[in-house]
């Protein structure tokens, strides 16, 4: 059976959603150990033996910036017990680890992948390219191979698998690339998390201004949904990065996406198409995001969606 690796990292009291969607996809093609970047607990231990992991390398970086000490256990660790594959996220930490690791390796590295598959000649990925018309596939038969996968690509799902055998993985000190991590910001965030929402609401330049942006709250606040926005107005200092929805921002799979305003350009669409249902309210009636909407109204958002909100508050 195949030796799979997944980092996972920890986040507050339990592993990332991305971990847990990695963990699903590793276990139909092997033996999977979890690399647990963060302070570790049995409560989180337990839930990854129960999202398929049969081993656990613990790695608790404390207050040094882990990617680079990272990569270096898990490099010398491959040295001498090399997997098969290594999967990680298409997410911050995940791609730092992911290149210096590569690169201490010597081996390529596969990123931004939707699919990952274990052939006899090596690894093959696919990749969504032209908006997510096409899939083209990647090949590489020079392991251990190293995978970066998007979000939202496999479904998490528990399968009830007893807590693993979990091992601490030391980190070596590897001098000029060290660097000690010396104060954090926490963003305060309330309601539905946008990565995780059921429902979520985007707003996009068409609000014609920052202050409109307020539609969108008031409309997610009423569906106790999540609300994103596109890259043109974070750009425009409308709302900060952590809304944005879109290939350089996050990707969310609701099942009931709405989009106020937003024209539908390909960098947004890459990171919403996917949504059970998408709702799109603009004034444009050949805007590219009708194209992918299940219901579009052209209209005035200024107009339709506060008679919208309206409508939900006499409910």
């Amino acid at each position: 059976m195949a030796s799979i690796w997944v980092l996972v990292e920890q986040e507050g009291d339990g592993p990332t959603t991305l971990g847990l969607e990695l963990l699903a996809k590793a276990r139909q093609l092997g033996d999977v150990t979890v690399i647990l970047v963060g302070e570790g607990s049995e409560a989180v231990f337990a839930a990854l033996g129960d999202h398929g992991a049969t081993a656990i390398l613990h790695v608790d970086a404390g207050d040094r910036l882990l990617s680079a000490p990272v990569a270096a256990a898990l490099a010398e660790r491959a040295a001498s017990a090399p997997p098969d594959l290594i999967l990680m996220g298409q997410a911050y930490n995940d791609r730092d680890i992911a290149g210096r690791l590569a690169a201490r390796l010597g081996v390529g590295l596969l990123s931004n992948a939707s699919d990952v598959r274990l052939t006899d000649d090596g690894v093959e990925t696919d990749h969504e390219i032209l908006g997510g018309t096409r899939i083209a596939t990647a090949k590489t038969g020079t392991g251990p191979f190293v995978v970066l996968a998007r979000p939202k690509s496999f479904v998490a799902e528990a399968v009830g698998g007893a807590t693993p055998k979990v091992e601490t993985l030391a980190l070596p000190e590897i001098g000029d690339a060290d660097a000690t991590v010396v104060e954090s910001h926490v963003e305060e965030r309330e309601g539905p998390q946008l990565g995780e929402a059921a429902i979520v609401v985007s707003g996009g330049r068409g609000l014609g201004a920052a202050e409109a942006y307020d539609l969108v709250e008031q409309l997610g606040r009423r569906l106790k949904a999540a609300t994103g926005a596109t890259r043109a107005i974070v750009d425009a200092g409308w709302v900060p990065y952590a809304k944005q929805v879109g290939q350089t921002g996050k990707t969310v799979k609701p099942d009931v996406y709405i989009a106020i305003g937003i024209s539908g350009a390909m960098q947004h669409l890459v990171g919403m198409k996917d949504s059970k249902t998408i709702i799109a309210v603009n004034k444009d009636p050949d805007a590219p995001i009708f194209s992918i909407a299940d219901l579009g109204v052209v209209g005035d958002v200024h107009k339709v969606i506060p008679r919208l909100i309206e409508a939900l508050e006499g409910r």
